[in-house]
């Protein structure tokens, strides 16, 4: 059975923008979840903060820092997601590290995700790369969504394909997220590289900063993950201008060729 989330790629190119849960705090939070959906994101990725965030540079490892000064949690997390249930049914994801899931206790996290209403989870350090519970055991709406980067062999490829659910994440570049000038050389074939190995949606994060990056990007896959950028007004409290930004991307990949 599809999730809500793979549904969301039906007939579209995904725009998937990722704030911190917290920064500037948690009603902010729930405000711009529900102005980024008006201004046509199809997912929201919410970033849980944590003191050291390895797969983050220094934009968004700055909004984990503000965010635990507001002594955020995940507790926090989920309450948030009560309250966007009420208004909201677009697909939400959690990104977080495997300490915290794991502090949590594995089995209580995936089952409040699917009592909440969290449709998919991403442990970037998560080296087992499956849910911490057993199959049996983890909550059939709760997707377990999985990254490739350019370095990963074929055969790690074909592992992480069949496991991942809801959508495959591509790292698009080696390194940590922040905004880049380009993609990585020969994207169009790394992609591909991937395709060849499952009829799963594609999206593409780490990097992606600008209407043009993004329109390139679904021209092989099939949506786009933008963090950094958005966080970076967030961080200088440009609000609207965040907003306004998700519109741009929007139309970006509503006008790709």
């Amino acid at each position: 059975m599809k999730s809500k989330i793979s549904n969301a790629f039906k007939n579209k190119k995904n725009l998937i923008p990722y704030i911190t849960v917290g920064d500037p705090s948690v009603k902010k939070t729930e405000e711009l979840v529900l102005e980024f959906e008006k201004a046509g994101a199809d997912i929201i990725e919410l970033g849980i903060p944590f003191s050291d965030p390895i797969a983050d540079g220094p934009v968004i490892q700055a909004s984990h820092l503000r965010a635990l000064k507001n002594n955020t949690s995940l507790t926090d997390a989920f309450k948030l997601i009560r309250k966007l249930r009420k208004k909201t049914q677009i697909p939400l994801i959690f990104m977080l590290s495997i300490n915290l899931v794991e502090k949590y206790g594995s089995n209580k996290f995936y089952h409040d995700c699917e009592h909440f209403g969290v449709d998919g989870v991403i442990v970037p350090d998560n080296t087992r790369e499956q849910c911490p519970m057993s199959n049996a055991q983890c909550p059939i709406n709760v997707d377990q969504i999985l990254l490739i980067s350019p370095t990963t062999s074929k055969e790690r490829i074909k592992k992480i394909v069949k496991k991942s659910a809801g959508f495959i994440y591509l790292i698009s570049t080696l390194g940590i997220t922040g905004t880049r000038k380009n993609l990585t050389q020969d994207f169009a074939n790394y992609v591909k590289r991937v395709r060849k190995q499952t009829k799963k949606p594609i999206a593409v994060g780490f990097g992606i900063s600008t209407p043009e990056q993004a329109k390139e990007a679904v021209k092989y896959a099939d949506g786009v993950i933008v963090g950094s950028a958005i966080v970076d007004l967030i961080s200088k409290k440009k609000y609207n201008e965040a907003v306004q930004f998700v519109k741009k991307m929007r139309i970006a990949l509503n006008n790709r060729p």
